[in-house]
C-alpha cells in the first residue's frame, strides 16, 4: 500500500507549527521589509516571547477552518508560513495571508502552498471562493495571484500606511470553478 501525504506538493510540504520553530520566526522577524510588506514593521519581539508563542500555536486547535501551517521544503527546510483566515462557511468564502523569507523567493514556494490550500478549502472543506487583499507596492505578490488566476476584483484607496505614505489595498479572488480550470 503506498502513502500519499495530501499536504506535500512536488516542492514544499505544509506542516503544523512546532516550538523549534521559534529561532526561525526570530531571524526571519529581523527583516523589516518582509514586515512591512506583510502589513506593518513590527518593534522587535524577544526569542522569548516567540518561543511562547510557537508553543501556543502549536498547542492550538483550529477553530472555523482558520489553520496556521509552516511552509516547507521537501526536504525539511522551513521556507515561509501561510494562514487561513476570514473563513465563513456558510458564504463558502475565506482568505489566507503567504509569506515566504526572503532567501526563499523565487523558487516557487509560495505559488505550491497556495495550490495545496486551495486544494484543500475547494475539494475538501466546500469553500466557494477565496480572496486575497494585497498592499499596492507589493508587486510580486500581485504577479504571482494574477499568474495563478487570480481576478482584480477592486482597489480600496489609502488602506494602509507605511514608510511615509499612504497605501492603496488591492483585492484579488478566485473561485472554485476558476481553480477548477486551472488545474486541468
Amino acid at each position: 500500500m503506498s502513502t500519499t501525504n495530501y499536504w506535500q506538493g512536488s516542492i514544499v510540504r505544509l506542516r503544523a507549527f512546532e516550538p523549534t520553530d521559534a529561532e526561525t520566526f526570530y531571524l526571519w522577524n529581523l527583516d523589516s521589509e518582509r514586515a512591512r510588506m506583510l502589513d506593518f514593521v513590527w518593534p522587535p519581539t524577544s526569542k522569548a516571547a516567540l518561543k511562547e508563542l510557537a508553543e501556543q500555536e502549536a498547542k492550538r486547535k483550529p477553530e472555523d477552518d482558520c489553520f496556521n501551517w509552516v511552509i516547507e521544503t521537501c526536504e525539511g527546510t522551513p521556507v515561509g508560513t501561510i494562514c487561513t483566515h476570514h473563513c465563513n462557511q456558510h458564504w463558502g468564502t475565506f482568505s489566507y495571508g503567504v509569506d515566504v523569507a526572503q532567501e526563499h523567493r523565487g523558487n516557487g514556494y509560495a505559488a505550491a502552498a497556495i495550490k495545496l490550500v486551495l486544494r484543500y478549502f475547494f475539494e475538501e472543506l466546500r469553500y466557494q471562493k477565496c480572496t486575497v487583499q494585497i498592499h499596492s507596492d507589493n508587486l510580486p505578490c500581485i504577479r504571482l495571484h494574477e499568474k495563478l488566476g487570480y481576478q482584480h476584483e477592486g482597489t480600496l484607496r489609502r488602506m494602509m500606511y507605511t514608510h511615509g505614505q499612504y497605501l492603496d489595498e488591492r483585492h484579488y479572488g478566485i473561485t472554485a470553478e476558476e481553480f477548477e480550470t486551472l488545474k486541468g
